[in-house]
Order: structure tokens, then sequence, then C-alpha cells
């Protein structure tokens, strides 16, 4: 009996802890970004404050620095696409990039956001296995784009740029130039693949047995 209690509770423990996780990580950054945008608010403009004086009651909605900086970002989005606005920012650039150390902490932020931004806009292309760190042994990895540029032309044969991610943590690892010869596509997603690195091999996709080969797939070239 006691087996069948311990198996329930970590068979619950499994649902809840990645609900649970996920709502407390939202609720933290939530309030964390109100804590860092609605002191910038004027009191009569504040929102929350606004609310309070309504009703009556003090009240603590969590969630409106959040709206707030959502739609100040889109607005300043919206005036930097016009010509005044794209004025505004290359003049508003060289003044920062003429102060000495201004000029290296806002070039490191600014490449910093390009980078995270770039990443969320452009995704791997597909999944794939490479020989790593030596013959025989494989690794997961997800291919970029074709090597281009100096990199290109210094090889003698069609390489691709492939992303070596770490376990358990994806988002470090190493950037590979691997012939295209010696990568083999996989049929599964990017996101089962993340899936598979992140649980260290423990979770494969769709649930499928590891110990199960593939399915063989028809042969089209009749």
């Amino acid at each position: 009996m006691f087996a069948s209690w311990r198996s329930n509770f970590f068979t619950g423990l499994i649902v809840i802890a990645p609900i649970g996780i996920t709502i407390w990580l939202i609720w933290t950054l939530t309030g964390w970004i109100d804590s860092w945008v609605l002191p910038f608010i004027p009191e009569r403009y504040n929102p929350s404050l606004l609310i309070n004086d309504w009703t009556g009651i003090q009240i603590n909605i969590r969630g409106i620095g959040v709206v707030t900086f959502l739609i100040f970002t889109m607005i300043v989005g919206w005036i930097a696409k016009g010509l005044i606005g794209r004025s505004m920012i290359r003049w508003a650039e060289s003044l920062v990039l003429s102060i000495p150390m201004v000029r290296t902490i806002y070039s490191g932020l600014k490449q910093i956001a390009e980078t995270i931004l770039q990443q969320g806009q452009q995704n791997f292309d597909k999944a794939c296995l490479v020989e790593y760190p030596r013959k025989g042994i494989w690794a997961i990895a997800f291919i970029s784009t074709t090597a281009k540029g100096e990199i290109a032309a210094r090889t003698p044969e069609a390489m691709v740029s492939v992303f070596l991610p770490t376990t358990p943590n994806p988002t470090s690892g190493f950037l590979l130039f691997v012939p295209r010869k010696d990568v083999q596509i996989l049929d599964m997603s990017v996101e089962d693949s993340a899936k598979l690195i992140i649980s260290a091999g423990l979770v494969y996709p769709n649930g499928k047995d590891p110990s199960q080969p593939p399915a063989k797939q028809p042969d089209t070239t009749k």
C-alpha cells in the first residue's frame, strides 16, 4: 500500500509541479515588472491608485505595470518606425555614442537586446545528429544555416552551422561548423528535440519508447 501511495504522490507531483512553477514564475515576473514600471507613472495617472480612489478599497492589482509597459513599448515602436522617429533615434544614439563610458554600456546592451529579439524571430531549421565529441558518439544539435562568407570560402566542402546545446540547460552550448554530409537530419521537431535534451533523454517525442526502433519509412523511389 505504501508503494501505491508513493506512486500516486509522484504522479501527482509530475502533474502539479510544472503548473505550479509556471504560475509562480508568471506571478513573480509580473510583480517585478509592476514594481519597476509603476514608480515612473505620476500618482494622478497611476491606474492602480485611480482604481483605489474610485472603489475606496486598497487593492493591489497585479499586472497593471505590465499592461502599461506593453502599451508604452508599442507606442515607442510605432514612433520609431516613422521618419521623424528614426531621425530622433539616430540623433540620440550619436549623442550617447559620443560619451566614452556610456557608449560601451549602451553598445553592449543594444547588442544583447538585438540578439534576443532576433532569436525570437528566427528559429532553428531542423534537429540533427552530429558526431561529438568524437567519432562514434552522437549528440543532438540544431541546424542554423548554411555556412557563408569567409567560413564557406576557407572550407573545401559544403558546411552547415549547427548549435549543440548542453543538458539540462539548452540555452548554452557550442557553435559547430560541420560538413553537410556528416549531419543526420532527424524527423522529430526542434521542440521535441529540446524536450529530449532538457530531460536528459528521459522524455522522448510523442511518448515513444526509446527501446523501439523507428518505424520504417515507405520507399518512395519506386
